[in-house]
């Protein structure tokens, strides 16, 4: 069972010691972590913060997806233009 309240997107960088998440059903919400192990705990524990906050501020907070997907991508490495 995925336990996030939304879906997440974890992206691995060059270094790979770090990588980035992001959820594409909660604006604003984005992390850092050292494996994608690390992005689920740190994602978990920060959307629950970053829905608190939300709700602080008296912002939209978008109702909790009952099946969210977790997406693991590769680095988007860039070619320079010729």
């Amino acid at each position: 069972m995925i336990d996030l309240q939304y879906s997440l997107v974890i992206e691995a960088t060059d270094d790979p010691n770090f990588f980035g998440f992001y959820s594409p059903e909660l604006e604003g919400f984005s992390g850092a972590g050292t494996s994608i192990e690390d992005c689920l705990s740190r994602a978990r524990e920060a959307m629950n913060e970053h829905v608190a906050i939300l709700r602080e501020q008296g912002l939209a907070v978008p109702t909790f997806n009952p099946n969210p997907i977790i997406t693991v991508k590769n680095s988007q490495q860039i070619a320079p233009a010729a």
